[in-house]
């Protein structure tokens, strides 16, 4: 591994996350009112519950955080777990029988790959964001007796956001359920910064949204699923990751909880996102750098060799910005990029020096003429 560059090292840091911290060690680096949400919660409830939900875990900030999830997303109900990880493996297994039929991208996150194998479905996988083969797989499906459409809303690796408009045309068309996981698109894609269904205009078509705490609300743990009523009944009686899971820490629900606080009180911090984006998609563009993706803050910098990679993500470092090579086997082969996320909590000030830093190393190692 070593020797074909793809080694992954896993760097410490010795402060608390930010658009600047501090790495063991004495290094620094530019990083990409919810702490007070927090530490509330930790106060008032304590620092977690010793059993699962149904048992002695459900605490008020619970039920109110699935309340104001639901509404955030204008859905019906909503219920939490312990990482959107779990939420995927617990609804397609829940949800879907041997008489049914799930239709994946290709390219959807190993959670919800691993979320459909514990299922007795029969499995379909159509090729990356291609309607003409999603198309073709729905007409194969129609002798199930339920088909179940499952994306990505923006995909992580790439930064590319799923045609929604025209799968819930497709799924209309071929009367299927559209199922989407939001981690990388709850809290600022859309203008409001509800996510890839509010930013396609697709909020009625899309039934069932799962989704992370843990990136752009609050960033440290907890997922959910949001949909019908009946289904979140359903999930909460038959969804093993949440009947066997201690229930969330109070102080990461009380974050979360003042995310969305955040969020609902006002579309600033969703526009102020998509305004840095494009700040530095354009600025890195301009510099001669391919960025993958489209107006997402995830932007790679595809690169396509992991060595180069990885020694100018060192070098990026040395420069005091924190940035992270990707290479095989989290991307494939040839496909290396060092991966860059932009925060709200950026100035262009940093995103200057990110693209004035990401210039000098490109030229020292022969990434740009």
């Amino acid at each position: 591994i070593r020797g074909a560059g793809t080694w992954k090292s896993e760097r410490v840091i010795a402060s608390r996350q930010g658009p600047h911290l501090r790495l063991a060690g004495g290094g620094a680096g530019a990083c990409g009112g919810r702490r007070r949400g927090g530490r509330s919660a930790l106060e008032k409830f304590g620092a977690g519950l010793s059993s699962v939900r149904f048992i002695c875990g459900t605490q008020s900030i619970h039920k109110d955080l699935e309340e104001k999830i639901a509404r955030f997303h204008q859905r019906e109900d909503a219920i939490l777990y312990a990482s959107c990880f779990d939420a995927n493996a617990g609804i397609f297994e829940a949800l879907l029988t041997p008489e049914d039929a799930v239709l994946s991208d290709e390219l959807n996150h190993a959670s919800i790959i691993d979320g459909i194998r514990l299922c007795k479905a029969n499995k379909y996988r159509y090729k990356h964001m291609d309607m003409q083969d999603l198309e073709a797989k729905l007409k194969e499906a129609q002798k199930h007796r339920l088909r179940l459409v499952a994306t990505d809303g923006a995909f992580s690796m790439d930064g590319d956001i799923a045609p929604l408009r025209e799968i819930c045309q497709l799924a209309q068309k071929y009367d299927a359920l559209v199922f989407i996981d939001e981690c990388h698109a709850t809290g600022f894609l859309g203008p409001n910064g509800r996510g890839t269904d509010e930013l396609l205009g697709v909020m009625d078509k899309v039934t069932i949204i799962n989704s992370t705490l843990g990136k752009a609300l609050g960033g440290a743990a907890g997922g959910y699923t949001t949909g019908p009523k009946p289904l979140i009944d359903l999930l909460r009686q038959r969804s093993r990751p949440y009947l066997f899971s201690n229930s969330l820490p109070p102080a990461v629900v009380g974050c979360a909880s003042k995310a969305l606080d955040l969020l609902m009180e006002s579309n600033a911090i969703a526009q102020s996102m998509a305004a840095k984006t494009q700040r530095f998609r354009s600025k890195m563009t301009a510099a001669g750098f391919t960025i993958s993706g489209k107006d997402h803050p995830i932007c790679p910098v595809m690169l396509g060799d992991a060595r180069l990679a990885s020694v100018m993500a060192e070098d990026m470092l040395n420069r005091g910005i924190y940035v992270i090579g990707f290479s095989y086997p989290v991307v494939p082969k040839g496909k290396a990029r060092i991966r860059v996320q932009i925060s709200a909590v950026h100035s262009d000030e940093d995103i200057d020096r990110c693209v004035e830093a990401f210039t000098e190393v490109g030229r020292k190692h022969g990434a740009l003429p």
